[in-house]
């Protein structure tokens, strides 16, 4: 039986150009070390887990009006800071960011292209969003 390789639209291609172009940034290997040390250190990806499980109960609790303990808020801080003073943390911490901002300038685009139906220009990406001059504190 033979497997049948569907064509590759131009849309694919300029897609596999664009992961190419990701992979090929100067800051890609050192975004991926960052990334994989953190995927590698079981007792930081924990502390991270416990920290994400605690601020989303500190912050159901303040949405359904439930009293927050100063010793919650004391845990709290108590492991935010733990995880803060690992480098392997803060180094995924700021990869993740770097990632997200590439994902979002990415969607933006796309975004703004089938809006306009045709590709935007840095004026139109600038213009799109919040910062219709309504003095939102966009940068």
């Amino acid at each position: 039986m033979e497997i049948a390789i569907a064509p590759t639209s131009a849309v694919d291609e300029k897609i596999r150009d664009l992961c190419q172009a990701i992979l090929d940034r100067p800051d890609f290997g050192d975004l991926r070390r960052r990334i994989d040390a953190f995927m590698a250190d079981e007792k930081v990806k924990y502390e991270y887990q416990m920290l994400n499980d605690s601020g989303a109960l500190l912050q159901q609790k303040q949405q359904y009006g439930v009293q927050i303990t100063e010793e919650e808020i004391g845990r709290f801080e108590a492991l935010r800071d733990s995880f803060m003073k690992n480098p392997v943390a803060t180094e995924f911490l700021d990869a993740q960011q770097e990632v997200s901002r590439v994902q979002e300038s990415i969607m933006k685009h796309i975004q703004k292209t089938l809006e306009l139906g045709r590709v935007p220009t840095v004026e139109d990406m600038n213009d799109g969003g919040c910062c219709n001059n309504h003095g939102c504190g966009c940068a």
